[in-house]
């Protein structure tokens, strides 16, 4: 069975580049702005956790795949050598019943005619010959099993080590970065019951290789609260459409675009509205925090804010409205109107 590591060096450089992340210092002596950046770092660190992790189940599913086929062949091997013993049986039991113990002093006294005598040791002689390959046949399967099943439990606890590995450091990841996220609500929480937002927070910006003019305001997407659906939390309909995503999650601009408020009080908390050519508007609610100021320009697809729940919210998740102007009560559908732009969601 071929090895499973086709790049044996790239296991060990992930790992070792996981662990890395991993023991990043805290920003926990830092300012507001330290924890926003720690959350924004651990949430890539996160997320290049999962992908290895989910690569190695992946490698994983591959393994079981091949270690399925190579159990096919060992059972395989099992019934040719039982057949390979029921031949040897076979030859054996003919040998004795024709003779085949007969000494040849006895053989020859005992022939009727020299022919007789050549037929009979020719025979005996193809006899030989065939439990001798059998035996040999038998022998070299024998062999070929136990290295193939060698091999498949060395492959298992290759992939068990590895993967345990990738599993840790992605716990290790998450759990620093539910503790960041825990000071990051816990600041916004406290900007919010102040009525004095922090201002921006100059993250550093992945790079933006978003081509399309429009795109959802966070990736990936699950959809929660929709437009106008009715519930407790609100006092007529609800004006926009919630995206559930975790504290401190990137929020990206829908589309370029002037940020023309900044604002943290009130039931949408800490949010965010962004003024877009053709005279529409896009809102961003219950933030944890804003990487822009009123007046700033960005790009589609730009960091703008972290996630939280802020305000009027029961659980973290973004709120995301669409208006024909800055102000509420000018919401329309945000779904059907991505969708007009090219985007689809959901």
């Amino acid at each position: 069975m071929r090895s499973s590591r086709r790049h044996p060096l790239l296991v060990p450089v992930l790992l070792c580049a996981l662990a890395v992340l991993a023991a990043r210092p805290g920003d926990d002596d830092q300012p507001a702005a330290g924890i926003s950046a720690q959350v924004a770092r651990l949430y890539q660190d996160a997320a290049l956790a999962t992908q290895q992790y989910e690569a190695g189940r992946r490698e994983a599913d591959a393994q079981r795949a091949r270690a399925q086929q190579v159990e096919a062949r060992l059972d395989g091997e099992r019934r040719e050598i039982a057949r390979l013993h029921e031949d040897l049986g076979r030859i054996a039991r003919a040998q004795y019943r024709s003779g085949g113990g007969i000494p040849m002093a006895a053989r020859i006294i005992l022939a009727d005619s020299p022919e007789d005598l050549m037929r009979d040791q020719h025979v005996f002689s193809q006899a030989d010959l065939a439990v001798g390959n059998a035996l040999g046949r038998s022998h070299r399967a024998e062999v070929r099993l136990a290295g193939d099943e060698a091999k498949a439990a060395s492959a298992w606890r290759t992939l068990d080590k590895r993967n345990a590995e990738l599993a840790e450091l992605k716990q290790g990841i998450q759990r620093r970065l539910d503790e960041a996220r825990g000071r990051l609500q816990g600041q916004a929480d406290a900007s919010v019951a102040a009525g004095s937002c922090r201002g921006a927070v100059r993250l550093d910006q992945p790079p933006n290789r978003v081509t399309a003019p429009w795109v959802t305001p966070v990736e990936p997407v699950e959809l929660s609260a929709g437009f106008g659906s009715g519930g407790s939390r609100w006092a007529n309909r609800h004006t926009g459409q919630d995206f559930a995503v975790p504290i401190g999650t990137p929020v990206r601009a829908a589309g370029a675009g002037r940020v023309v408020r900044v604002s943290c009080g009130g039931a949408f908390g800490i949010e965010i509205v962004i003024e877009h050519p053709g005279g529409y508007y896009t809102q961003y609610a219950h933030l944890a925090a804003v990487t822009v100021d009123q007046g700033d320009r960005v790009t589609t697809g730009q960091w703008i804010a972290q996630s939280g729940t802020t305000g009027n919210s029961t659980g973290p998740h973004l709120h995301f409205e669409v208006r024909v102007t800055p102000d509420m009560g000018s919401a329309v559908d945000p779904l059907p109107w991505l969708a007009q732009r090219g985007v689809s969601v959901g």
